[in-house]
């Protein structure tokens, strides 16, 4: 009886040896992966405030928890299972999806820049609170629905990135490896963008202190300056969420190509961030990865310009032409 029960636990040991590993090999290949699709990620980041600007500061908190909850459900309910039903049946797929995603991506961005230089209400559709109209939980359930539509478009980009960079293994690895993405990284953005649209009212609540101690007026100083620079941070967020968008779809556009053949654009960039690295000896990488981001990020407005005209006067009015079909009566 003894010799059988430490057979029993010598087989419980290397089962747990073996999930152990497993366990290991999941998160290593999470992180991997997780760090492939940073850029969609800081541009998810930094999309996301501006859908709660507006509206009263207890609602604040409640809209980025309804946006979290709805962009984990677009990634645990929709698109994990499709990127593990194409990952089984279609694999071929995945390259062109990514590259249609790339191309969206480099067409938003190259949008928000044109929007930025030529204003011209390009997102006029998006709605805008009524501050007093007595409608603001309609308003409040549109923004949200908005802000979950475009989370399911950046999601499904960081779902792509995930999927083809994980390394082949078994179907449970990677549904693992996708659902520790897909929940670490909605932690990760709305937890930040929870913080980001709260740290106002932190520093109002620092700098309305009263008490006259040298920590405390330390802390009014401090909440001053994160009440006046907010402003700021909202303004760069956008920015560096623009130019994310345009980085990182160049980027994919670029990858894919590759993928089917086409490998000079990646070749050249390579040679040319190479080559400004190889005259320094302070921040060589950094250096080769800004110069691979800007050429990236070059390709990527070159795209989208070519998209904005397409999309405008092509694109659009097929679209608004199928939707007036459909809503005809029969």
């Amino acid at each position: 009886m003894s010799i059988g029960l430490i057979a029993l636990l010598d087989d419980v040991a290397a089962l747990a040896k073996m999930a152990s590993a497993s366990l290991d090999d999941v998160a290593g290949q999470a992180a991997k992966a997780g760090a492939k699709a940073a850029g969609v990620v800081i541009d998810d980041a930094a999309v996301t405030p501006r859908y709660v600007v507006g509206f009263a500061a207890e609602r604040e908190l409640p809209i980025v928890g309804r946006i979290a909850l709805g962009s984990l459900r677009n990634k645990l309910l929709f698109l994990l299972p499709g990127a593990l039903a194409l990952s089984a049946f279609a694999p071929w797929a995945i390259t062109p999806l990514l590259m249609l995603g790339g191309a969206y991506l480099c067409y938003e961005g190259t949008e928000k820049v044109y929007e930025a230089l030529f204003p011209h209400k390009a997102h006029g559709h998006e709605e805008e609170v009524a501050a007093g109209t007595g409608q603001d939980r309609t308003v409040e359930d549109r923004r949200v629905a908005s802000a979950i539509k475009t989370d399911f478009i950046l999601s499904a980009e960081i779902m792509a990135i995930t999927l083809a960079a994980i390394p082949e293994g078994s179907f449970w690895t990677r549904a693992a490896v996708l659902a520790v993405v897909a929940l670490g990284i909605t932690a990760a953005v709305y937890g930040a963008v929870a913080l980001i649209v709260k740290a106002d009212d932190a520093g109002l609540a620092l700098a309305a202190n009263t008490n006259t101690s040298p920590i405390d007026s330390l802390g009014r100083g401090i909440g001053r300056a994160v009440v006046k620079g907010m402003p700021i941070l909202l303004k760069l967020l956008a920015v560096v969420g623009t130019a994310a968008m345009i980085w990182v779809g160049g980027g994919i556009l670029i990858h894919g190509l590759e993928e089917y053949g086409v490998s000079a654009p990646a070749h050249l960039i390579h040679e040319a961030a190479a080559w400004v690295g190889g005259s320094l000896t302070v921040a060589k990488g950094f250096v080769e990865w800004l110069v691979t981001a800007a050429a990236s990020g070059v390709v990527g407005l070159v795209v989208g310009a070519v998209l904005i005209p397409i999309t405008s006067f092509i694109l659009m009015p097929a679209w608004q032409g199928i939707s007036r079909l459909r809503q005809r009566p029969a």
